[in-house]
């Protein structure tokens, strides 16, 4: 009933999900990825529960056997967060950012809400020595977001109509988010890939063609190819899922994908490095370089 529920939502949204033309289109003055690379290729995981923290070092362990970096965000205040594995994935050139604060929902209810949670975020922002942010059910009030003291936040798409907010930023690069009036700015970095909650536990999909597909696209948009995942839904050791969980193999089956199909063709950062390099390619478009 699930299954036949969401390709029925699927069959109605066709033209805009998983791939929304109009999102393709290059920003103004687009000088391309390092190295010359055809696109760039982002990895991260929100990590939602004590139970997917459990997992988060066999996802690293996955990802350095195939050559793979990436980000994880943990919500700092819905469980207790492991100082052992953020020295871990520290160690080995991952990087870690913040899930917003309690995963609750509330983040966004008031202004004052949200600027009085922003306080605590800095401080474990501060601690962890964390550049980037993401909301929880990706929720988003950009110009909100610049009380952060973060290089970037991560809570946009370029196209989900299923995701709480609907829509999307219509982009599949990043961009840069000012403030006049402050004159503080971060940098966007949208998800371009669907989620793994929404493919394989909503939609029931046992195969990874739509990433494939999807992926793809942005390879010939010269796009930016960045990816949630999320350890909580993950199941490993050969068991059978649960409920609420898919096989953590999928996810290997795509990286794998990736480094058979697009070898040399991808620059795979982690959502720091996409951020400074976004950020100093905006500073040489002004100097007119």
């Amino acid at each position: 009933m699930r299954r036949k529920r969401a390709n029925l939502i699927l069959n109605r949204y066709e033209s805009v999900w998983p791939i929304d033309e109009i999102a393709g289109r290059k920003p103004d003055s687009w000088q391309g990825w390092p190295a010359s690379k055809k696109f760039a290729l982002v990895l991260t995981h929100d990590v939602e529960s004590a139970a997917g923290q459990d997992k988060v070092l066999d996802i690293m362990k996955m990802e350095r056997e195939l050559g793979f970096r990436s980000a994880f965000y943990f919500v700092p205040e819905a469980y207790e967060i492991s100082q052992h594995i953020l020295e871990e994935l520290h160690r080995n050139g991952f990087e870690t950012g913040l899930h917003g604060l309690k995963h609750d929902g509330k983040l966004y209810f008031s202004r004052s809400i949200f600027r009085r949670r922003a306080k605590q975020i800095n401080r474990y922002i501060a601690e962890w020595k964390a550049s980037g942010f993401r909301s929880p059910c990706m929720h988003h009030n950009l110009p909100w977001l610049h009380d952060l003291n973060v290089e970037y936040d991560a809570s946009t798409y370029d196209t989900d109509p299923f995701e709480p907010m609907g829509g999307g930023v219509k982009t599949i690069f990043p961009f840069i988010v000012g403030d006049t009036k402050t004159d503080r700015s971060f940098v966007e970095l949208p998800y371009t890939l669907p989620q793994d909650f929404l493919l394989f536990v909503l939609m029931q999909q046992t195969g990874i063609d739509i990433w494939q597909k999807k992926l793809e696209w942005i390879s010939r948009q010269e796009g930016m190819a960045l990816i949630i995942t999320h350890p909580d839904y993950m199941k490993f050791n050969n068991g059978t899922p649960g409920n609420e969980e898919y096989p953590a193999e999928y996810y290997r089956n795509f990286l794998e994908h990736i480094k058979k199909t697009y070898e040399d063709q991808y620059w795979q950062p982690t959502p720091g490095e996409v951020a400074r390099f976004w950020r100093e390619q905006n500073l040489k478009i002004k100097d007119g370089q």
